[in-house]
C-alpha cells in the first residue's frame, strides 16, 4: 500500500515537472523567426485605430520610436516616414497589414515594419484610470512573415489619495482624481504600454544582449498590467 501511494506521488511529481517545462517558453522558441532574420532596420507604420478616440492614432504614433531604439534597432524617423506615406497616399496602414512590404525594402532598405492596432482607449475620471489595449506586429519586408506579435492591455492608475478621512476627504480625493485623470497625457499611456509589451522584444544589432537573450523566458502573447502614472 505504501509503495502504491509512493508511486502515485512520484508520478504526480513527474507530470507536474513536465507541465512546468512545457509552460516555460524561451524567447528563442517563441520568436524564432525574429532571431533567424535578425532585422536591423525597422519602419514604424502609422497605428491602426479601431477606437472612437480619433486622436489616439497620432498620439500613439509618437511613442514608438524610443523603445525600439533602446532595444537596439535602427528606426526610421516617424516624421520622415509619415511625410513619405502621406505623399504616396499610403497613410492607412490597413492597406499593408496583410500585403506585400517589399516596396519599403526597395525604397528605404527597411528590414521590417512594425504595425500597431489600437483596440481600446478609455478614460474613467471617477475611477481614476486610463486603459489602452494595443496589438504589436512586426513583419519582414523580405519574406512578409510575422516575426513578432504581442498584445497588451495596460491600465494607468491616476487616482489621488490625500489620506484625509471623512466625507470631505473622499470628495476632495474624487475631485483630485478626476483632474489628474483628465490631465494625464495620452502619450504617457502609450509609452507605458510600449514599455510593458515591448520589454519582451528580442534585442537588435545595437543592443547589449543581441542574439544572447534567446534563452530568457518569453512573456505571454497577451499581457495585462496596471501601473501608476507619475
Amino acid at each position: 500500500m505504501k509503495h502504491y501511494i509512493f508511486s502515485i506521488v512520484l508520478l504526480a511529481g513527474l507530470l507536474a515537472s513536465c507541465t512546468t517545462t512545457q509552460l516555460t517558453t524561451t524567447r528563442g522558441e517563441q520568436y524564432a523567426r525574429m532571431y533567424a532574420e535578425d532585422p536591423v532596420t525597422i519602419l514604424i507604420m502609422p497605428p491602426i485605430n479601431q477606437t472612437t478616440f480619433v486622436e489616439a492614432k497620432d498620439y500613439f504614433y509618437t511613442t514608438l520610436y524610443m523603445p525600439l531604439v533602446e532595444k537596439g534597432y535602427y528606426v526610421y524617423s516617424p516624421y520622415m516616414t509619415l511625410q513619405m506615406l502621406e505623399e504616396e497616399s499610403a497613410y492607412d496602414s490597413e492597406m499593408f497589414l496583410n500585403s506585400d512590404l517589399s516596396a519599403f525594402r526597395k525604397i528605404l532598405n527597411a528590414d521590417a515594419a512594425i504595425f500597431t492596432i489600437i483596440k481600446s482607449w478609455s478614460r474613467s475620471k471617477m475611477a481614476g484610470s486610463l486603459t489602452c489595449q494595443v496589438e504589436y506586429i512586426i513583419r519582414s519586408t523580405k519574406t512578409g512573415e510575422t516575426l513578432y506579435t504581442r498584445e497588451g492591455e495596460i491600465t494607468v492608475d491616476t487616482s489621488v489619495r490625500s489620506g484625509s478621512g471623512g466625507l470631505l476627504g473622499s470628495l476632495i480625493d474624487m475631485a483630485a482624481t478626476a483632474i489628474n485623470t483628465a490631465s494625464t497625457d495620452k502619450v504617457v499611456a502609450g509609452r507605458l504600454c510600449n514599455a510593458f509589451v515591448l520589454s519582451d522584444l528580442p534585442e537588435g544589432k545595437y543592443g547589449t544582449q543581441h542574439q544572447s537573450d534567446s534563452s530568457l523566458p518569453a512573456g505571454k502573447s497577451f499581457f495585462k498590467g496596471t501601473t501608476v502614472a507619475k
